[in-house]
């Protein structure tokens, strides 16, 4: 395979962020500014400075953040891109509301739907005749929906094993957890990196159904591990939590689809960054982002490409960046994200007039 088309990411900025909550308005699009404000979902996004970095200086048009959360990523680049507006998505009513409040002021900007990221696409184009210049996606679970025990994604808080993105979805983890035979279990378990306890904390939960609360789950996890692998790698039913939220919410079944319309929706110059948290989130975008940088080339590295492949982005850098020490020390839900960021080339004649004139 030819090497990805790389670039270098500009240095890092920095914004200023306040991060309330608000109101929804009755037709699906929360309005901005002048909103009843709450206290209740207050969330520390990831590597703010980084993620500005890489799309502050993008050609003018819309902004899509696929997964706003409390608008904390969202308010830092339009603070730091006056040229952009936002397209703000999220699955989570409780999170667009907060948003709302979080990007007061910029209401001529901002467009807020509640949707699943796989429907940027078609909720681009019915918000915005223009072009799309970034797109942001931030994966996983935010750091309210572990912290609200009531939303069942915490293995350290009782509460209904619920843990929806979405609450207007019908699957819950409730019934991944009670409906799912052994086998079932045990692939979802063995593919979320719970490895060779997996099928013994499947047998453990079909045993002790039926399971309603977090807290008892967990435990049910715990006895299934053997003492001596429980004094390291973390909290025994982490993977296993991690693994039925991805499964209730289809997070892995519909990434690879939104990337790719993300990519392909993207202007020349503009940019798409991803922030993942999982291995399996990772593996899809790492993957994603070859085929464009490289055209899905298939000849040998190191030699030039006889296949006729043509790549439709570079990265930005290659690989992934990591938060800082100081930022994990401050957050530790920080320490597992990982940054990649590409950027859509312009067409290939285009691109080689410029390579060679220097003029765009």
């Amino acid at each position: 395979m030819r090497s990805p088309s790389t670039d270098k990411v500009e240095a890092p900025l920095s914004a200023d962020f306040r991060l309330l909550g608000s109101g929804r308005h009755p037709d699906g699009v929360l309005p901005v500014g002048g909103l009843r404000m709450t206290q209740e979902f207050v969330h520390r996004p990831v590597m703010v400075a980084e993620v500005v970095a890489a799309l502050a200086t993008v050609p003018p048009g819309l902004f899509i953040d696929a997964t706003v959360g409390a608008g904390g990523h969202s308010r830092a680049v339009l603070d730091a891109a006056p040229q952009l507006r936002l397209l703000g998505l999220d699955r989570d009513e409780d999170a667009l509301s907060a948003t709302a409040a979080t990007l007061g002021g910029l209401a001529g900007r901002v467009v807020l739907r509640h949707a699943s990221f796989d429907r940027l696409a078609t909720v681009a184009a019915s918000v915005s005749p223009g072009p799309v210049t970034a797109v942001l996606f931030d994966l996983g679970v935010s750091s309210p929906q572990l912290d609200f025990p009531e939303r069942g994604f915490s293995y350290r808080l009782g509460g209904p094993l619920d843990m929806r993105m979405d609450r207007s979805s019908s699957r819950r983890a409730v019934d991944v957890v009670n409906d799912y035979d052994e086998n079932a279990l045990a692939r979802l378990f063995a593919a979320n990196g719970e490895g060779r306890f997996a099928r013994r904390i499947a047998r453990a939960i079909v045993a002790a159904r039926p399971l309603y609360d977090t807290l008892a789950l967990a435990e049910v996890v715990r006895a299934a591990i053997p003492a001596a692998a429980r004094r390291h790698g973390g909290h025994p039913a982490k993977r296993v939590f991690q693994a039925i939220r991805i499964e209730v919410n289809d997070e892995l079944a519909v990434l690879g689809a939104a990337l790719d319309a993300a990519l392909e929706i993207l202007e020349p110059g503009g940019r798409c960054a991803v922030l993942a948290y999982h291995s399996g989130e990772d593996r899809i975008v790492k993957e994603r982002f070859a085929r464009a940088s490289t055209g899905g080339c298939t000849c040998p590295p190191g030699l030039p490409c006889g296949c006729g492949a043509v790549p439709t982005h570079r990265l930005v850098f290659r690989g992934a960046h990591k938060p800082s020490a100081a930022e994990v020390a401050g957050n530790r839900r920080a320490e597992s994200a990982r940054l990649r960021v590409i950027q859509r080339l312009a067409p290939p004649i285009i691109e080689a007039f410029v390579a060679e004139t220097g003029n765009p």
